[in-house]
């Protein structure tokens, strides 16, 4: 299914958060935290300027990004989960 976001938002794929701690302990799903860690699955056009022009999105499709723990809406789209963020949501890209 293709996703086309509007305005300022992206759709983010979440990864999955390690399974095993550094100590070699394994996490039940209940005990796991949330994941901040996604990868950008599609950018909209970008937010509306004042003068009718649109800002141009910082990130791009295939980056990997830090998103709030609890921002953005839950999606399921083509069996993944995902979140669809406004751009302000994300607070860095990672390299």
């Amino acid at each position: 299914m293709a996703v086309r976001p509007l305005d300022d938002r992206v759709v983010v794929e979440m990864l999955e958060e390690e399974e095993v701690t550094s100590g070699g302990i394994v996490l039940p799903d209940t005990a796991r935290e949330k994941s901040q860690k996604g990868k950008v699955v599609a950018v909209g056009p970008g937010r509306m300027l004042d003068s009718g022009e649109r800002a141009t999105p910082l990130v791009e499709e295939g980056d990997v990004v830090l998103c709030n723990k609890f921002g953005g809406d839950e999606a399921e789209i083509d069996g993944k989960d995902c979140r669809i963020l406004r751009e302000n949501d994300i607070l860095a890209i990672i390299e």
